[in-house]
């Protein structure tokens, strides 16, 4: 890259665009992950709109999730979902870290719940979490966990993984909260953009890609229905897209189980992947076709906690990087 170039290449990274009630602007981490800052006029006025709807009215009557985002949408000027939706749906990018200034603190959780439910109500729907038996799930990771998945024990890295693999809804975004952190050091989101993985097309291109293989999930996920589908298959314009985890795959034969073993090793030793903070009541929205994500392992802690929320489901304005047929 030349020098005149590099300066450019700089100059757009730390471009803003103004948008009304946020910014915009590429993060610092990839150019495929954009920044959306929602103003603190923004977010109080969006508090003060939302206060006749308690988190409980959320959770009862969907259709007030939808309310929640027209709220947010009119206080953005009704550029806010059209921004969502083509940013989802454009491969080149499929992510967001969104920090809304002013919610920072672990005692305004149910107003960062109504936000993400607003955000995410704009260019989709969450599914049912039937591990919360919400459309949400709030969990708790701590220095000491006996749970059965890595989800809540933090001293080990969370492998990079798709949602959903194991239920058989749609699971076309994924978005993960930061309620609260304390005694924290590492624990880093990781993430990993498909078309940047520089094993795609070894992978891809493997038979064993498009085998139909077992997925089950451990009792604390509440489901008991095996599903079954490939590692691999391919959008609406025949790009590939995954639908993967290590830990709910279930192999059936050495075939099966070694080549998964060799695909999990190229994953975690991708130079490609990235290693993001995400500051408390910041959240991270991505296309689950396209991104994987997971979680770097914690430094040991007596007081070590950390509050998430996710929410994960389907789009319904724009379905361009799942094939129709699935």
């Amino acid at each position: 890259m030349t020098q005149a170039a590099a300066a450019q290449h700089t100059a757009n990274r730390n471009r803003t665009t103004d948008y009304q009630g946020f910014t915009l602007r590429v993060s610092d981490y990839s150019k495929r992950l954009l920044s959306l800052d929602f103003s603190a006029d923004t977010i109080s006025r969006f508090v003060d709109a939302m206060a006749e709807y308690p988190v409980q009215a959320l959770e009862y009557k969907s259709f007030l999730r939808f309310r929640a985002g027209q709220i947010l949408d009119d206080l953005c000027g009704n550029q806010l979902q059209p921004l969502l939706i083509e940013t989802l749906a454009d491969r080149a990018t499929g992510a967001l870290l969104i920090n809304p200034q002013g919610l920072e603190r672990v005692e305004q959780a149910e107003e960062m719940v109504k936000l993400t439910t607003a955000v995410a109500h704009l260019f989709g729907r969450s599914n049912l979490d039937a591990m919360s038996g919400q459309y949400y799930a709030r969990f708790v990771v701590q220095n000491v966990d006996n749970s059965d998945s890595y989800l809540r024990q933090p001293h080990r890295v969370m492998e990079l993984h798709n949602d959903g693999t194991y239920v058989e809804q749609d699971t076309d975004y994924v978005m993960m909260l930061k309620i609260d952190e304390q005694n924290m050091d590492g624990g880093n989101s990781l993430l990993l953009h498909l078309d940047d993985w520089e094993h795609l097309e070894r992978f891809n291109t493997d038979p064993m890609a498009h085998r139909v293989m077992r997925w089950a999930a451990p009792p604390s996920k509440n489901t008991r229905k095996d599903v079954f589908h490939p590692v691999f298959d391919v959008d609406n314009l025949g790009r590939p897209i995954m639908s993967y985890i290590d830990q709910f795959v279930q192999p059936k034969d050495f075939a099966e189980g070694t080549w998964l073993a060799d695909l999990s090793d190229a994953l975690e030793g991708s130079t490609h992947k990235l290693s993001i903070p995400v500051p408390v009541g910041s959240f991270l929205l991505m296309n689950n076709h396209c991104w994987l994500h997971g979680r770097d392992k914690f430094t040991p802690h007596d007081g070590l906690r950390r509050e998430l929320m996710r929410q994960r489901g389907y789009f319904t304005h724009a379905k361009v990087l799942r094939n129709p047929g699935q």
